[in-house]
């Protein structure tokens, strides 16, 4: 080959490099650079904080959703029960059961993709005992839940301030025996308090189960979109068994963030000295619990994955292991010799 070829050879690569340089501006339109500005991971200052806490706002805003439909329809059944209120009853304890079932479901659907949906101190820490979730994020998410429930109580306070004027008999009156279950969840008075636990922990515990169950890949897990509707079906089937007694908090951040809402609004100390601490031994530790005692229960007869701590490998399967390992690694170069 002559030198003048190679010489134009050369000339054309160079020419062509630079038309293809991403500098180059071209009269049709702006250049590479320029068009890859705007699809960058962090566009701005807004969107690291965003992915810093996704996770947070997630579960925050699942929460919130969760207690919008839950609180929401528990307040337009009983307030609308008053014919000062409402011409005509707008709901029964059926209507109770399905909302509380659309708003874990929705709440799912907004959260899930993002930080699981736990929506529920119950459910993380379940999973941190059972299924290896990061201790490190279980203050997070929980705080992020009572927040959530916290401001969504709060919103559907501000939405029904003046039917609970009228069905408590005037402007700012504020009883937990009147409006007070509202928000909150309290016992029946017949129930003793070891009843009420039990009632708690048995409802968390079949509330473990049945999430464990539905996100198993090895069981009849739905697939990721409809699982929300499966969901739906479990707290749903759980109010209208178990909703009687105590109110099916099944969740802490549920009951203690709106009562926390209800003694700032005005219904005085009693929302915590009812039943001498009712809203911490019940509400509270009986879902937790319970939850973990239920996620127990299915890790240890049912489930086969190797996300369970039930399933680790003991120290035969793990020698076991090693020695297949070392014969991978030591027949490795032999391979490569043969090839």
């Amino acid at each position: 080959m002559s030198h003048e070829k190679i010489h134009d050879k050369e000339k054309n690569s160079q020419e062509f490099r630079e038309s293809a340089s991403p500098q180059t501006v071209t009269p049709s339109g702006p250049s590479m650079e320029e068009m890859t500005e705007h699809y960058t991971k962090f566009p701005n200052a807004w969107s690291h904080v965003r992915y810093r806490f996704r996770e947070a706002f997630a579960e925050f805003f699942g929460t919130m959703i969760l207690i919008l439909f839950g609180d929401g329809v528990v307040c337009q059944v009983v307030l609308g029960g008053n014919t000062a209120v409402a011409p005509s009853a707008k709901g029964a304890y059926v209507s109770i059961s399905f909302a509380w079932g659309i708003g874990v479901a929705l709440g799912v659907w907004v959260s899930g993709g993002i930080s699981g949906g736990h929506l529920n101190p119950a459910v993380t820490l379940a999973l941190a005992v059972t299924r290896r979730f990061p201790w490190r994020k279980v203050p997070i998410y929980m705080m992020s839940q009572l927040l959530g429930a916290l401001f969504g109580a709060a919103l559907v306070y501000a939405n029904y301030f003046h039917a609970i004027n009228v069905f408590e008999g005037g402007n700012g009156i504020r009883t937990v025996s009147g409006t007070g279950g509202l928000f909150a969840t309290y016992a029946l008075d017949y129930l003793p308090d070891s009843a009420a636990f039990f009632d708690e922990f048995l409802g968390a515990a079949i509330l473990l189960i049945g999430i464990l169950a539905v996100t198993d890949s090895k069981n009849l897990a739905p697939t990721p979109g409809l699982l929300p509707v499966a969901l739906f079906l479990l707290v749903t089937g759980i109010g209208m068994a178990f909703g009687m007694q105590t109110g099916y908090a099944i969740n802490p951040a549920r009951d203690l963030g709106p009562r926390i809402l209800t003694a700032m609004a005005g219904y005085g100390k009693g929302v915590f000295t009812f039943r001498d601490q009712y809203w911490l031994w019940c509400p509270v530790l009986a879902p937790l619990a319970g939850g973990v005692v239920g996620a127990l229960v299915y890790d240890i007869f049912l489930f086969v994955g190797g996300d369970s701590v039930i399933n680790s490998p003991n120290a035969t399967a793990r020698a076991h292991h090693e020695v297949a390992a070392n014969a991978a690694r030591s027949s490795f170069p032999q391979a490569i010799e043969d090839v």
